[in-house]
Protein backbone atom coordinates (compact mmCIF):
# COMPACT_ATOMS: atom_id res chain seq x y z
CA UNK A 1 0.00 0.00 0.00
CA UNK A 2 1.14 3.50 -1.06
CA UNK A 3 2.44 5.63 1.84
CA UNK A 4 -0.21 9.16 1.65
CA UNK A 5 1.57 11.79 0.62
CA UNK A 6 1.97 14.10 3.69
CA UNK A 7 4.58 16.85 2.05
CA UNK A 8 3.15 19.65 -0.45
CA UNK A 9 4.75 19.59 -3.65
CA UNK A 10 7.48 22.36 -3.77
CA UNK A 11 6.58 25.53 -5.55
CA UNK A 12 9.03 27.17 -8.42
CA UNK A 13 10.52 30.64 -7.64
CA UNK A 14 9.75 32.46 -10.23
CA UNK A 15 12.86 34.77 -9.88
CA UNK A 16 14.49 31.01 -10.90
CA UNK A 17 12.05 30.71 -13.62
CA UNK A 18 13.01 34.14 -15.26
CA UNK A 19 16.65 33.34 -15.10
CA UNK A 20 15.72 29.71 -16.37
CA UNK A 21 14.10 31.48 -19.46
CA UNK A 22 16.90 33.82 -20.06
CA UNK A 23 19.52 31.20 -20.72
CA UNK A 24 17.15 28.99 -23.36
CA UNK A 25 16.41 32.36 -24.80
CA UNK A 26 20.25 33.67 -25.06
CA UNK A 27 22.05 30.09 -24.67
CA UNK A 28 24.70 31.45 -22.73
CA UNK A 29 24.89 31.56 -18.86
CA UNK A 30 27.12 34.77 -19.33
CA UNK A 31 24.26 36.99 -21.57
CA UNK A 32 21.85 35.73 -19.43
CA UNK A 33 23.06 37.01 -16.23
CA UNK A 34 23.51 40.42 -17.55
CA UNK A 35 19.54 40.80 -18.51
CA UNK A 36 18.51 39.30 -15.26
CA UNK A 37 21.13 41.69 -13.50
CA UNK A 38 22.85 38.62 -11.72
CA UNK A 39 26.41 37.42 -11.63
CA UNK A 40 27.23 34.35 -14.00
CA UNK A 41 27.85 32.72 -10.53
CA UNK A 42 24.72 33.61 -9.22
CA UNK A 43 23.07 32.19 -11.84
CA UNK A 44 24.47 28.49 -12.40
CA UNK A 45 23.56 28.74 -8.65
CA UNK A 46 20.05 29.13 -9.58
CA UNK A 47 19.88 26.56 -12.15
CA UNK A 48 21.23 24.11 -9.79
CA UNK A 49 18.88 25.17 -7.38
CA UNK A 50 16.30 24.56 -9.70
CA UNK A 51 17.60 21.07 -11.25
CA UNK A 52 18.06 19.97 -7.74
CA UNK A 53 14.06 20.80 -6.53
CA UNK A 54 12.95 19.00 -10.15
CA UNK A 55 15.41 16.29 -10.05
CA UNK A 56 16.08 16.82 -13.27
CA UNK A 57 18.98 17.96 -15.85
CA UNK A 58 17.01 21.03 -17.47
CA UNK A 59 20.32 21.94 -19.99
CA UNK A 60 22.74 20.57 -21.79
CA UNK A 61 26.45 22.53 -21.23
CA UNK A 62 29.57 21.84 -22.97
CA UNK A 63 32.80 24.73 -23.09
CA UNK A 64 30.70 26.32 -26.42
CA UNK A 65 27.26 26.08 -26.15
CA UNK A 66 24.24 25.74 -23.55
CA UNK A 67 21.17 23.76 -24.82
CA UNK A 68 17.56 22.97 -23.10
CA UNK A 69 17.21 19.16 -22.26
CA UNK A 70 13.50 17.05 -23.75
CA UNK A 71 12.37 18.22 -19.94
CA UNK A 72 14.34 21.60 -20.05
CA UNK A 73 12.15 21.89 -23.06
CA UNK A 74 8.85 21.10 -21.32
CA UNK A 75 9.62 23.37 -18.43
CA UNK A 76 10.16 26.39 -21.13
CA UNK A 77 6.81 26.13 -22.03
CA UNK A 78 5.01 26.57 -18.29
CA UNK A 79 7.92 28.95 -17.42
CA UNK A 80 6.64 31.40 -19.96
CA UNK A 81 3.38 30.77 -18.98
CA UNK A 82 3.96 30.80 -14.98
CA UNK A 83 5.94 34.14 -15.64
CA UNK A 84 3.19 36.03 -18.16
CA UNK A 85 0.33 35.11 -15.64
CA UNK A 86 2.53 36.47 -12.65
CA UNK A 87 3.12 39.73 -14.79
CA UNK A 88 -0.85 39.77 -15.66
CA UNK A 89 -1.86 39.63 -12.16
CA UNK A 90 0.63 42.14 -10.40
CA UNK A 91 -0.15 44.31 -12.83
CA UNK A 92 -3.83 44.64 -11.42
CA UNK A 93 -2.60 45.89 -8.79
CA UNK A 94 0.50 47.31 -9.07
CA UNK A 95 -0.96 49.50 -12.72
CA UNK A 96 -4.47 48.80 -12.79
CA UNK A 97 -4.88 50.45 -16.23
CA UNK A 98 -2.38 49.71 -18.49
CA UNK A 99 -3.27 52.13 -21.14
CA UNK A 100 -2.40 52.22 -24.78
CA UNK A 101 -2.71 51.34 -28.39
CA UNK A 102 -0.91 48.14 -29.54
CA UNK A 103 0.54 47.49 -33.28
CA UNK A 104 0.24 43.83 -34.49
CA UNK A 105 1.19 42.20 -37.40
CA UNK A 106 -0.02 38.66 -38.62
CA UNK A 107 0.15 36.81 -41.96
CA UNK A 108 -3.82 36.06 -43.24
CA UNK A 109 -3.64 32.83 -42.24
CA UNK A 110 -3.70 33.36 -38.27
CA UNK A 111 -5.06 36.54 -38.46
CA UNK A 112 -8.07 34.53 -39.51
CA UNK A 113 -8.11 31.24 -38.10
CA UNK A 114 -6.04 32.24 -34.87
CA UNK A 115 -6.50 35.99 -33.62
CA UNK A 116 -10.09 36.51 -33.07
CA UNK A 117 -9.81 34.12 -30.18
CA UNK A 118 -6.30 35.99 -28.69
CA UNK A 119 -7.73 39.47 -29.01
CA UNK A 120 -10.96 38.14 -27.56
CA UNK A 121 -9.33 36.76 -24.30
CA UNK A 122 -7.01 39.55 -24.30
CA UNK A 123 -9.49 42.57 -24.13
CA UNK A 124 -11.36 40.48 -21.31
CA UNK A 125 -8.09 40.72 -19.38
CA UNK A 126 -6.95 43.99 -20.89
CA UNK A 127 -9.86 46.27 -21.89
CA UNK A 128 -7.84 49.72 -21.36
CA UNK A 129 -5.29 48.19 -24.29
CA UNK A 130 -6.68 48.83 -28.19
CA UNK A 131 -5.22 46.52 -30.48
CA UNK A 132 -4.58 47.30 -34.33
CA UNK A 133 -4.27 44.68 -36.57
CA UNK A 134 -2.25 44.58 -40.00
CA UNK A 135 -2.72 42.00 -42.56
CA UNK A 136 -0.20 40.77 -44.55
CA UNK A 137 2.48 38.65 -45.92
CA UNK A 138 5.44 37.57 -43.70
CA UNK A 139 8.25 39.66 -45.82
CA UNK A 140 5.91 42.67 -45.68
CA UNK A 141 5.52 42.67 -42.22
CA UNK A 142 9.42 42.13 -41.49
CA UNK A 143 9.59 45.41 -43.42
CA UNK A 144 6.74 47.06 -41.04
CA UNK A 145 8.72 45.95 -38.47
CA UNK A 146 11.70 47.51 -39.40
CA UNK A 147 9.91 51.26 -40.86
CA UNK A 148 8.81 50.98 -36.70
CA UNK A 149 4.77 50.98 -38.00
CA UNK A 150 4.11 47.64 -35.73
CA UNK A 151 5.26 46.90 -32.72
CA UNK A 152 4.67 43.18 -32.81
CA UNK A 153 4.34 40.87 -35.79
CA UNK A 154 3.39 37.18 -36.20
CA UNK A 155 5.73 35.78 -38.59
CA UNK A 156 5.78 32.24 -41.12
CA UNK A 157 8.64 30.48 -42.35
CA UNK A 158 10.23 27.57 -43.72
CA UNK A 159 13.74 27.70 -42.65
CA UNK A 160 13.71 29.15 -39.30
CA UNK A 161 12.79 32.06 -37.07
CA UNK A 162 13.79 35.25 -38.45
CA UNK A 163 16.69 37.46 -37.17
CA UNK A 164 15.64 38.74 -33.08
CA UNK A 165 12.28 36.60 -33.94
CA UNK A 166 11.01 33.89 -30.88
CA UNK A 167 9.66 31.01 -31.88
CA UNK A 168 6.09 29.97 -30.85
CA UNK A 169 5.01 27.08 -33.00
CA UNK A 170 6.93 24.54 -35.09
CA UNK A 171 4.28 22.55 -36.85
CA UNK A 172 4.10 20.33 -40.53
CA UNK A 173 2.84 21.65 -44.06
CA UNK A 174 0.56 19.17 -44.95
CA UNK A 175 -1.64 18.39 -48.35
CA UNK A 176 -4.89 19.00 -48.39
CA UNK A 177 -7.55 17.79 -50.20
CA UNK A 178 -11.39 17.55 -50.23
CA UNK A 179 -13.23 14.44 -48.28
CA UNK A 180 -14.06 12.35 -50.79
CA UNK A 181 -12.19 14.24 -53.38
CA UNK A 182 -10.37 13.56 -56.77
CA UNK A 183 -8.39 16.84 -57.26
CA UNK A 184 -5.33 14.80 -56.09
CA UNK A 185 -5.17 11.99 -58.37
CA UNK A 186 -5.65 14.19 -61.71
CA UNK A 187 -2.90 14.99 -64.31
CA UNK A 188 -1.26 17.69 -64.29
CA UNK A 189 -2.02 17.77 -60.37
CA UNK A 190 -4.14 21.12 -59.48
CA UNK A 191 -2.54 23.39 -57.05
CA UNK A 192 -4.26 26.19 -54.88
CA UNK A 193 -0.95 28.44 -53.30
CA UNK A 194 -0.81 31.50 -51.91
CA UNK A 195 0.81 34.34 -53.79
CA UNK A 196 5.04 34.64 -54.55
CA UNK A 197 6.62 35.18 -51.22
CA UNK A 198 4.74 32.66 -49.07
CA UNK A 199 6.92 30.01 -47.21
CA UNK A 200 4.50 27.28 -47.69
CA UNK A 201 4.09 27.71 -51.32
CA UNK A 202 7.74 27.32 -51.99
CA UNK A 203 7.97 24.35 -49.99
CA UNK A 204 5.38 23.15 -51.55
CA UNK A 205 6.24 23.64 -55.05
CA UNK A 206 9.51 22.69 -54.19
CA UNK A 207 8.70 19.01 -52.82
CA UNK A 208 6.25 18.27 -56.11
CA UNK A 209 9.53 19.38 -58.23
CA UNK A 210 11.63 17.19 -56.64
CA UNK A 211 9.24 14.45 -57.10
CA UNK A 212 9.15 15.09 -60.58
CA UNK A 213 5.24 15.51 -60.83
CA UNK A 214 3.53 17.51 -63.02
CA UNK A 215 1.45 20.55 -61.82
CA UNK A 216 -0.32 23.37 -62.66
CA UNK A 217 -1.39 26.44 -60.48
CA UNK A 218 -5.49 26.16 -60.84
CA UNK A 219 -6.13 28.43 -58.05
CA UNK A 220 -3.97 31.72 -56.45
CA UNK A 221 -5.79 33.17 -53.53
CA UNK A 222 -3.45 35.62 -50.69
CA UNK A 223 -6.75 34.95 -48.33
CA UNK A 224 -7.48 31.38 -46.45
CA UNK A 225 -10.88 31.48 -46.71
CA UNK A 226 -10.09 31.48 -50.98
CA UNK A 227 -7.20 28.32 -50.51
CA UNK A 228 -10.29 26.61 -48.20
CA UNK A 229 -12.86 27.61 -51.12
CA UNK A 230 -10.93 25.29 -54.23
CA UNK A 231 -10.04 22.47 -51.59
CA UNK A 232 -13.78 22.01 -50.45
CA UNK A 233 -15.14 22.34 -54.01
CA UNK A 234 -12.07 19.80 -55.42
CA UNK A 235 -10.94 22.01 -57.72
CA UNK A 236 -7.46 21.24 -56.40
CA UNK A 237 -5.20 20.72 -53.27
CA UNK A 238 -3.00 22.95 -51.03
CA UNK A 239 -0.37 22.93 -48.78
CA UNK A 240 -1.82 23.85 -45.05
CA UNK A 241 -0.06 23.40 -41.56
CA UNK A 242 -1.33 20.31 -40.23
CA UNK A 243 -3.21 21.78 -37.48
CA UNK A 244 -5.60 23.56 -39.97
CA UNK A 245 -7.10 20.77 -41.55
CA UNK A 246 -10.94 20.81 -40.80
CA UNK A 247 -13.37 17.83 -40.55
CA UNK A 248 -14.38 17.88 -44.03
CA UNK A 249 -10.67 17.90 -45.68
CA UNK A 250 -8.34 15.08 -45.86
CA UNK A 251 -4.44 15.05 -45.24
CA UNK A 252 -2.81 13.34 -48.41
CA UNK A 253 0.18 12.04 -48.53
CA UNK A 254 2.87 9.43 -49.60
CA UNK A 255 0.14 6.71 -50.24
CA UNK A 256 -1.82 9.00 -52.02
CA UNK A 257 1.00 10.43 -54.40
CA UNK A 258 1.52 13.36 -53.00
CA UNK A 259 5.28 13.97 -51.44
CA UNK A 260 6.03 15.14 -47.78
CA UNK A 261 6.70 18.98 -47.55
CA UNK A 262 8.42 19.46 -44.53
CA UNK A 263 7.94 21.72 -41.39
CA UNK A 264 6.99 25.61 -40.57
CA UNK A 265 7.91 27.85 -37.85
CA UNK A 266 5.74 30.89 -36.79
CA UNK A 267 7.71 32.90 -35.13
CA UNK A 268 6.94 36.58 -33.06
CA UNK A 269 8.81 40.00 -33.38
CA UNK A 270 8.63 42.13 -30.62
CA UNK A 271 10.04 45.98 -30.91
CA UNK A 272 13.37 46.29 -28.59
CA UNK A 273 11.91 48.85 -26.73
CA UNK A 274 8.56 47.50 -26.01
CA UNK A 275 5.93 49.25 -23.93
CA UNK A 276 4.08 47.93 -20.90
CA UNK A 277 1.30 47.15 -23.49
CA UNK A 278 3.13 45.41 -25.97
CA UNK A 279 4.45 43.34 -23.83
CA UNK A 280 1.31 42.48 -22.46
CA UNK A 281 -0.16 41.40 -25.98
CA UNK A 282 3.71 39.13 -26.23
CA UNK A 283 3.05 37.88 -23.07
CA UNK A 284 -0.85 36.81 -24.12
CA UNK A 285 0.31 35.55 -27.72
CA UNK A 286 2.97 33.51 -26.04
CA UNK A 287 0.74 31.72 -23.20
CA UNK A 288 -1.86 30.93 -26.05
CA UNK A 289 0.47 29.11 -28.25
CA UNK A 290 1.63 27.08 -24.93
CA UNK A 291 -1.77 26.11 -24.54
CA UNK A 292 -2.07 24.98 -27.88
CA UNK A 293 0.68 22.62 -27.90
CA UNK A 294 -0.69 21.14 -24.84
CA UNK A 295 -4.25 20.95 -25.74
CA UNK A 296 -4.56 21.41 -29.71
CA UNK A 297 -6.91 23.83 -29.19
CA UNK A 298 -6.62 27.92 -29.51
Amino acid sequence: MNAPLNHPLPLLDLDVLRTFVAIAETGSFTVASTSVFRTPSAVSMQIKKLEDILGRAVFLRDARSVSLTTDGEMLLGYARRLLAINREAVSKFIVPDIVGVVRLGSPDDYGERVLPHVLKRFAQSHPSIAVDVTIDQSINLRRRMDDRTLDITLLTNSTGAANGAETLLTEPIVWAGSKGGCAHMREPLPVSVWEEGCSWRAGALDALGRQGRNFRVAYMSAHTAGQRAAILSDLAVAPLPKSFITNDMVELGLPDGMPTIGNYILAMLVTPDASAPVQAVADHIRATFESFKETGKF
